[in-house]
């Protein structure tokens, strides 16, 4: 079974739920929600997991809202791995499936800038977003059913790609 999954045009959809119901929640210090990932760009083949962005005002307030959202129905996993960051995932209570991964960071993080920056690119650039499409089908197929491995094989070219983009917004903010 491939990891990657044809474009579904529910997905911001689906985000845009997922982010309101996090902005009402009543999450104090929770300045928006961004949409990022291959979830978030139209017509790119993805693993069907919304993955999501909140933007809290301080790490203080990021860590204060652990109890609101694990009330959303997170779990709570902390930096895993990532300093600076705390990660959440929603699994669906019926199926066990993955639907919601919640990447946390403060304000002004250039973890935020990065993914954003990418996503954007890849939503301007048809070919870059065939590109990477075509690699997505290559790890999928080369390591189909694990997640570590299709991440790996992908990595090189995304973080290239994020770079480019990270470089040509750079360039378009200071001309």
């Amino acid at each position: 079974m491939s990891l990657v999954v044809a474009p579904d045009p529910n997905w911001p959809a689906q985000a845009k739920a997922e982010a309101d119901r996090w902005c009402h929640s009543g999450v104090s210090g929770l300045v928006t929600v961004h949409h990022i990932g291959s979830t978030s760009v139209p017509d790119l083949p993805a693993k069907p997991i919304i993955d999501l962005i909140p933007v809290f005002e301080s790490e203080a307030a990021m860590d204060a809202a652990r109890s609101k959202i694990e009330a959303l129905g997170f779990e709570w996993l902390g930096e895993f791995g990532l300093p600076g960051r705390r990660y959440c995932r929603y699994d669906d209570p019926e199926t066990g499936k993955r639907r919601v991964q919640a990447h946390c960071y403060v304000d002004g993080s250039d973890e935020i800038t990065r993914h954003i920056a990418f996503r954007d690119a890849l939503r301007a650039d048809p070919a870059l977003r065939a590109g990477y499409a075509a690699i997505k089908d290559k790890c999928a197929a080369l390591h189909p059913g694990d997640m570590h491995g299709y991440g790996d094989c992908k990595s090189d070219w995304v973080q290239k790609a994020e770079a480019h983009a990270i470089n040509a917004l750079a360039t378009k903010e200071t001309s």
